[in-house]
């Protein structure tokens, strides 16, 4: 049983059995598809310096675009700990740039969500709260959130957090997955949006 699995408990379920499917991740099984993003916008120009930092570390980027190739990659492995990981490796083809966008996730059962660390080597960290729709859609919402400095974690006040809302669902007509994510500021406003589809490949 992977961290998705420990954590949704009965309602992972009720997700569609494509994405029962798909965030079932056998150990060190990847989980690969491509596809393409419609849109993605990312935030006001004066924010360029942050985005130079987060791609220097695999997170956010300063492009924007329509129809924009992507594939993504998720891998759950075990630590030496013994606790199970998944490494999500996602990768945007703009037509001068490729980006990244990586995160490493575990899972904490008794606060019941999962602990994201975002970019590679970890520039930012956020507790992650999961949920499935009645029409079995999974819905993913950021909670406390920290800067992450080596070993050191910095608390983010809430006015300074990228608040982030995912929603991954399967279109049964035209046999893709579809993505949306967003991740907002309540002062700043957009720092990145991404919405698309996708489909497994084999690797």
């Amino acid at each position: 049983m992977t961290i998705y699995q420990t954590l949704l408990g009965e309602d992972f379920t009720r997700l569609h059995p494509k994405l029962q499917k798909r965030y079932a991740l056998p150990v060190d099984q990847p989980f690969y598809a491509k596809g393409v993003m419609h849109k993605i916008e990312s935030g006001a120009k004066w924010l360029r310096p942050f985005y130079a930092m987060a791609t220097k570390t695999r997170f956010l980027f300063p492009e924007s675009g329509e129809d924009v190739p992507f594939s993504i990659c998720n891998t759950c492995r075990v630590l030496p700990s013994g606790e199970l990981e998944v490494l999500w490796e996602r990768t945007f083809y703009f037509s001068n740039k490729t980006r990244y966008f990586d995160a490493r996730m575990t899972v904490d059962p008794v606060q019941k969500i999962v602990k994201d660390y975002l970019g590679s080597p970890a520039l930012f960290y956020s507790d992650l709260h999961f949920a499935v729709t009645s029409e079995g859609r999974l819905v993913i919402r950021s909670g406390v959130q920290r800067f992450v400095v080596s070993q050191i974690e910095c608390p983010i006040p809430k006015m300074l957090e990228g608040r982030v809302v995912v929603e991954e669902g399967f279109d049964n007509k035209r046999n893709v997955f579809t993505i949306h994510v967003s991740i907002h500021n309540p002062l700043i406003g957009r720092l990145m949006m991404y919405a698309g589809e996708f489909t497994q490949q084999s690797m």
